[in-house]
């Protein structure tokens, strides 16, 4: 007897979600691809994920209570207002699926981070995206006008993932003032260590004053664990209970569970690996437009190249030279901050791409 199972439609229909390139086994390449630290983990990190090993026939703790209560601690807020999660893409998931649903629509500014499309159609509820203004970055009276009775969630995203720009302060709280009172606003900040615009937007400072905001931090980004997965969430304490009724069991493995807490108390080391990033990072974006490449203002750890049709061809052309980077199809191409030789090996292939 043959069996078909159903796939549900909204399942059957995802877009996949598009890493950043690897390098082919055996060869040498420059992987500015993914945003990830150029740097090895941070003194102490390997020795903690040794340390873990020894447990692993042990569960991790369920809701990764030692950690949240760390970073309780280090932003001085309610251990009851964090979420830890496998990454902070999870902990969106894990909100999306328990605020959001088929008969709701989120609202988010496109373009993004890819991943969120994905988590919203996961969710079986409505992407509503709104165009990116001239500057690359969020368009948020647009957005407030896209709200209606049906949104359930709006996502910002500051810097935005993949084009850098920072949400204002002023621009943001009146954004928030703006919601209706059944609108979660979710401000993902995953590149914030790398901000030094001194109007950016401060999710933490808004979210005590916002009861509908909550924020998202990761620990892949400044802090160089990409691999292990780990992110958290700040928010009203409700909310917070409601995601932790949802979260998957046991889904923060014990390794970065210990990893995250040592990360915690190197904040000296970290801003140095951030600091070295910032310096790439401006160098990147003043050598682009000086060869004449129009590029938004970035604050994250990554340059955008509005390449629009020849967005493909130039990752090609990278790549053919040795640098992997990300392209976005008749956009842009989002370039890491990463080695300076991969860098530089960079700079020459775009300068014949302006």
């Amino acid at each position: 007897m043959s069996v078909k199972i159903p796939i549900p439609d909204h399942i059957a229909t995802l877009p996949s979600y598009v890493p950043g390139a690897t390098p082919l086994a055996g060869r040498r390449a420059y992987k500015l691809s993914s945003n990830e630290s150029p740097f090895p983990p941070l003194p102490g990190i390997i020795a903690a994920v040794a340390d873990a090993a020894a447990d692993l026939n042990r569960y991790p703790d369920v809701f990764s209570t030692d950690l949240a209560q760390a970073l309780a601690r280090h932003h001085d807020v309610d251990p009851a207002r964090i979420i830890v999660g496998n990454g902070s893409e999870a902990v969106l998931e894990h909100t999306l699926k328990t605020l959001a649903g088929p008969s709701s629509e989120v609202v988010l500014a496109w373009r993004s981070f890819e991943a969120y499309p994905i988590a919203i159609q996961l969710a079986g509820a409505t992407a509503v995206r709104v165009g990116l203004d001239e500057h690359a970055q969020h368009n948020l009276a647009a957005m407030a006008e896209a709200v209606t009775d049906r949104t359930s969630v709006v996502l910002l995203c500051s810097p935005n993932n993949p084009t850098g720009p920072v949400l204002k302060m002023d621009d943001v709280e009146d954004f928030l003032t703006r919601m209706p009172p059944h609108v979660l606003v979710v401000l993902d900040e995953a590149y914030r260590e790398f901000v030094r615009d001194p109007e950016a937007a401060d999710g933490l400072d808004l979210a005590s004053r916002h009861a509908n905001l909550m924020v998202l931090r990761t620990f892949s980004k400044a802090y160089g664990m990409a691999g292990l997965r780990c992110g958290y969430a700040i928010g009203r304490p409700r909310i917070i209970a409601a995601l932790r009724n949802a979260q998957t069991p046991f889904s923060v493995n014990i390794a970065a569970q210990r990893a995250a807490l040592t990360a915690l108390t190197l904040q000296v080391e970290m801003q140095a690996r951030v600091e070295a990033i910032i310096d790439e990072r401006d160098r990147m974006a003043d050598a682009l437009r000086s060869q004449g490449w129009v590029i938004p203002e970035t604050h994250a750890n990554f340059v955008w190249l509005p390449a629009g049709a020849n967005a493909v061809p130039l990752g090609q052309a990278a790549a053919s030279a040795g640098v992997l980077v990300r392209p976005f199809d008749g956009d842009g191409v989002r370039v890491t901050a990463g080695e300076r030789e991969g860098i530089d090996a960079f700079l020459t292939v775009a300068a014949s791409w302006v």
